[in-house]
């Protein structure tokens, strides 16, 4: 067995005419086209969304069944319509014929996409395929022993993936092929971007398209592989080399991540060319337009949701036809985004389930978005797009562009009489560099490493610099104010028919062959298979400013425990007494998210050496509120486990409790506060530690124009910037960011706009 799950010997797929589910996946399969909106299945009891110790003194009535938003009655055709006729809905019990076909597509050559060459291959192609082979075994083995064990544990991954991966690897003829490490950094650059990452990628690369700037774009990690390519191997990426593999410190007052080993939450972080785009789960949501429109009002113009839907346009290129006509989307940009092409039966029902909630089904990204929907992702023809694959891959042969990878920035330099940026000292192959910025130099390292490099070079607050010794070129609030997104882990519900996804289900040829020839089965998924954003009674009445996010996932930690484990520092105990009982179930989850927390935290120094890592508190939960809307969020959760939708496959909540968990009553307010504090799960959206505001703002690190306070020619474009977290998955605020912030340099140099 491969240390990624795949085992070429074993050939045997569950839609294959000898498997042991063919019978059950033709009667699930005749059923399914079968069922209407209509069911003689009674759903169970309502589970209450009052707190567990008044819940015969409730307040004020408030119905979270029906959830409509006001005004909205006129667009519920349209809404259908989204589903009925437009969405891809494709699963695991969708193909008529048992057996898969490997026939592979001819595709058109779309946006710098061609990943499918035509069948007609000359020798001259052939002998560049065969050399790609050897050149991509070697590159698998390496990432296994960046992973930490011996290549050979992969052995069964090597032949499916290294041979059919190749396809995509045929350099002389590939527009989509990798950058080059710059080989020769010249001494001086017009612009220096420190960080390749989600908003990194896309200012080096518009900020490249005026010829006569040179830009050098500095990579902490290296490059992208075959395997952080495939959407479903997302988690086996983190906790590698192309992750930082931070932790959060351990829990002060208000204790948090109990049931990781250390007490410490894994931060995952992308150290390559990417950065967090190429290990994150690829969900592309933009959060609410209400979030923007509170950035403005907090003395940020230019950042409302009219100033910014535009540059989420501009980088856009969605695949699904539904979308592309209405005026929320756009096509043509560089980032590619479309749902995945296969998903399991419990996708669909989650979306039923929404129905009955009261719910739309809706595009959530687009006028709206208060609803459900299937998740949208930047994938590209079954594969990955990370900001590496879409905005620096097409231009990577601009002469005016140098990208360092495995180049560590340590300092920005800065005149201490002057107060302007001038330069960057960074380590490349453990040598240190010097390099010099003309015009600017622009941090893109991301919300923990941004305020830490910040720091390291005299920009922070006085008392924690000087405790190090470092001189202080401008006294900010650097490290402060730091959101994330938190919520509960593990919350699981058992099913009784074979339908969801599981690893030791999908390792075999022919799940492997339909990625690589046909672009799609469950090696595309997303994991993260639907998504709602749901109001709680603590949610603004209007309804159209939702509080809590789902994210729904035809899997649980059970699914495939191991790396379940590794990739949260599960502690062993916890998981043998809460999820191994269940290691062989049919399972699903749903992840609940508070979407805007009142606890922050920060990020501090541990060292004046740039390779320790800073302290990262998130001091979850230090408001009680937090706490009071996930406990709602997770019951309207488990209401969706009890409609018709989900009863159809007698979905029920798997019940142990965590060990130190037991002594409550499961569903009391106490039960969910002491899991939620056990099994703090993020899914990594750290923001705000350099914020955005005006210059009367005490906490503000940056302007408007994302220019540091007190230093000259010195920007931060990231999501460290955000003055508060959007109401969703930050990565694709993040590319808006980067594209927004290009256009601010654009305008300040080219059209005479920058001033002190």
């Amino acid at each position: 067995m491969g240390k990624f799950g795949f085992n070429p010997t074993k050939f045997v797929h569950w839609s294959d005419p000898t498997a042991a589910n063919l019978k059950y996946k033709e009667k699930y399969h005749t059923e399914y086209k079968k069922r209407s909106t209509t069911t003689n299945v009674q759903p169970k009891e309502k589970y209450s969304t009052t707190p567990y110790a008044a819940k015969e003194k409730v307040a004020r009535n408030v119905n979270y069944i029906s959830t409509n938003i006001k005004g909205e009655d006129s667009k519920q055709a349209s809404q259908n319509d989204y589903i009925k006729r437009h969405l891809y809905v494709k699963s695991c019990v969708d193909k008529e014929s048992p057996e898969w076909k490997f026939q592979a597509q001819k595709v058109s050559i779309r946006n710098y996409t061609p990943k499918v060459i035509n069948q007609e291959i000359n020798m001259g192609m052939w002998i560049i395929v065969m050399s790609s082979i050897i050149a991509s075994l070697a590159q698998v083995a390496n990432f296994a022993v960046g992973l930490g064990g011996n290549p050979l544990a992969i052995a069964g991954l090597l032949p499916i993936f290294a041979i059919g991966l190749t396809f995509m690897r045929y350099s002389s003829f590939d527009p989509e092929s990798h950058p080059v490490d710059a080989r020769r950094i010249y001494p001086e650059y017009d612009f220096i971007v420190v960080g390749g990452g989600s908003a990194g990628a896309v200012v080096a690369s518009r900020l490249s398209e005026i010829s006569n700037w040179t830009v050098l774009l500095l990579e902490a990690g290296g490059d992208e592989n075959e395997i952080s390519d495939i959407p479903a191997l997302s988690g086996y990426v983190q906790m590698s080399e192309m992750d930082w593999m931070y932790q959060t410190s351990p829990p002060g007052d208000s204790p948090y991540c109990l049931a990781m080993i250390g007490d410490r939450c894994n931060w995952p972080r992308g150290k390559v060319l990417g950065g967090s785009s190429t290990i994150n789960a690829m969900i592309y949501v933009r959060g609410n337009r209400h979030d923007y429109d509170l950035w403005e009002s907090l003395g940020n113009p230019g950042w409302s949701y009219q100033n910014v839907l535009p540059y989420f346009l501009k980088s856009e290129d969605n695949r699904n036809p539904y979308l592309q006509r209405t005026k929320y989307h756009s096509t043509g940009g560089y980032l590619t985004v479309q749902e995945s092409p296969w998903r399991t039966p419990l996708a669909i029902a989650f979306l039923q389930a929404g129905k009955e909630l009261g719910y739309q089904i809706r595009d959530c990204n687009g006028e709206l978005q208060t609803g459900f929907m299937i998740a949208q992702g930047t994938i590209r023809r079954g594969s990955r797009c990370s900001t590496a694959k879409a905005f620096l891959r097409p231009v990577r042969l601009r002469r005016n562009l140098h990208i360092a990878m495995h180049s560590q920035a340590t300092q920005v330099l800065i005149d201490p009489n002057t107060k302007m940026a001038y330069g960057v000292k960074f380590t490349k192959n453990n040598r240190p560099f010097a390099v010099r910025a003309k015009r600017e130099v622009v941090l893109s390292a991301g919300a923990l490493s941004t305020p830490q490099l910040l720091m390291l070079s005299g920009v922070g607050p006085k008392d924690h610099l000087e405790s190090f010794g470092i001189t202080v070129l401008s006294d900010l609030k650097v490290g402060h104010n730091l959101q994330d997104h938190v919520g509960l882990g593990g919350f699981t519900f058992m099913i009784d028919d074979p339908i969801s996804f599981k690893k030791e289900r999908f390792q075999n040829f022919g799940v492997a062959m339909e990625y690589i020839f046909n672009e799609r089965g469950p090696l595309t998924s997303l994991g993260v298979e639907g998504l709602a954003f749901v109001n709680t009674k603590y949610a603004p009445k209007s309804g159209s400013w939702p509080d809590v996010q789902f994210h729904f996932a035809g899997s649980s930690v059970n699914s495939d425990g191991d790396r379940v484990k590794q990739i949260t520092g599960l502690r062993d105990s916890v998981y043998n007494t809460v999820y191994k009982p269940i290691a062989n179930a049919e399972s699903w989850s749903i992840l609940p998210l508070l979407l805007r927390p009142k606890s922050t935290g920060w990020v501090r120094l541990k060292s004046t050496d740039p390779r320790v890592y800073p302290d990262i508190n998130p001091n979850y939960f230090t408001h009680k509120e937090d706490v009071a809307v996930l406990i709602d969020g997770i019951r309207i959760g488990l209401n969706v486990s009890n409609t018709a939708a989900f009863q159809r496959f007698n979905s029920r909540p798997h019940k142990i409790a965590f060990p130190g968990c037991k002594q409550y009553p499961f569903d009391s307010d106490e039960y969910w506060e002491c899991s939620i504090r056990h099994f703090t799960f993020t899914i990594y959206h750290p923001t705000s530690t350099a914020k955005m505001g005006p210059a009367n703002d005490p906490d503000a690190v940056v302007d408007p124009r994302l220019r540091v306070y007190g230093i000259g020619n010195l920007r931060v474009i990231d999501a460290s910037i955000m003055p508060a977290i959007v109401s969703g998955n930050t990565n694709a605020p993040t590319i808006m960011i980067g594209e927004k912030g290009a256009d601010m340099i654009k305008e300040d140099w080219l059209h005479g706009r920058k001033s002190a």
